[in-house]
């Protein structure tokens, strides 16, 4: 199948199916009165307006996403191609274990991520899984990851870095992937905060790893980030402001893991410092704001964190926001691909 084929078709498939499965869905959660439970302290005041959203959308563009996958593959086997293919130093039976294990570890995230918002909706506990209980959680699905990584690499424990080449971490690669899963699944949530963020965010984010897996020639995630691309265009029709749905936990940890899957991918884990610029200032931002908090007793460096919570109370619209946000992510992308290509990357 041809590659550009294959993108296109996962691009439409993920964006059509999850698009269409609002109609659905939607109607089914409000049903269900799975409505989201607004808190004070989670956001401003105003965003009381939002009590009784649909929250557990995620599950329509998880959908959108496997079902784009699984289309585009087939389509793919029909027309006797092999998508899933070698690119560069990598090889057939790695690039298969770790596009399998990467869309196995972002849904198993997103069961988590259901699990919490059930316990929220349905049990009426507002706080979901205790944090013991959902970082117990989160690294057990870390650290089964990176196992299976490994396992399938024979035990290498090397990334590439640009300019540098593939280094070996040895033991210090499974502190490294902890800290960067872990990080980067929170990071992802704590950028689900208003209207249409953090899907707007993540396309951008597929977009550019998109171009760099096609880099090297890795076009089965070249397509997988396609699917995921095309799923959150399909999601922005219902999530973006005025919100008819939210992703809820359910979504935002899937894509935490497909965040981390598509970056395992290329062996680069490090690039989401660029691709995922705005998650990783999302993140950061609430770290920053915990610490000063407790360092000094009670003052604050933010209005309110994650940032674009500070954002809002300095006046900005959600609309502003998801644009300012979109776009300086795309632009850590576009430098994330410049220095993939100069780096070494490129085979």
């Amino acid at each position: 199948m041809n590659t550009v084929l294959a993108v296109i078709t996962a691009t439409l498939t993920g964006a059509v199916i999850t698009a269409v499965l609002g109609f659905a869905v939607i109607p089914w959660l409000h049903k269900l009165k799975f409505g989201q439970t607004i808190l004070t302290e989670d956001g401003p005041t105003w965003h009381k307006k939002k009590q009784g959203t649909p929250t557990m959308g995620g599950i329509m563009f998880i959908a959108g996403t496997v079902l784009a996958v699984a289309i585009t593959l087939a389509t793919d086997k029909i027309l006797g191609g092999s998508i899933i293919g070698a690119g560069g130093q990598f090889n057939t039976s790695e690039l298969k274990a770790k596009f399998w294990a990467g869309l196995i570890m972002a849904l198993s995230f997103g069961f988590i991520g259901f699990v919490d918002d059930y316990i929220k909706v349905v049990k009426k506990r507002n706080l979901g899984l205790t944090i013991k209980q959902k970082t117990a959680a989160q690294m057990l699905v870390c650290v089964a990851y990176l196992l299976s990584i490994w396992l399938g690499r024979s035990h290498d424990t090397a990334m590439f870095i640009p300019f540098a080449g593939k280094i070996d971490f040895g033991f210090s690669w499974w502190i490294i992937g902890i800290i960067i899963m872990y990080g980067a699944i929170n990071a992802v949530n704590f950028t689900d905060g208003i209207d249409g963020l953090c899907t707007s965010v993540t396309l951008t984010f597929t977009i550019a790893m998109a171009a760099i897996a096609a880099l090297r020639g890795l076009f089965g995630f070249t397509m997988l980030s396609a699917a995921l691309g095309g799923a959150c265009i399909g999601f922005l029709v219902w999530n973006r402001n005025p919100a008819k749905v939210f992703m809820g936990d359910t979504g935002s940890l899937f894509l935490g893991g497909m965040v981390i899957a598509l970056a395992y991918a290329i062996d680069c884990p490090l690039i989401l410092v660029l691709t995922g610029l705005i998650y990783v200032i999302e993140g950061a931002s609430d770290v920053i704001q915990i610490g000063y908090f407790k360092i000094t007793h009670g003052k604050r460096i933010f209005k309110m964190a994650p940032i674009h919570h500070h954002f809002e109370l300095s006046g900005w619209g959600e609309k502003k926001i998801v644009a300012v946000f979109s776009i300086i992510n795309a632009i850590g992308g576009a430098l994330a691909f410049i220095l993939m290509k100069f780096g070494g990357f490129a085979g």
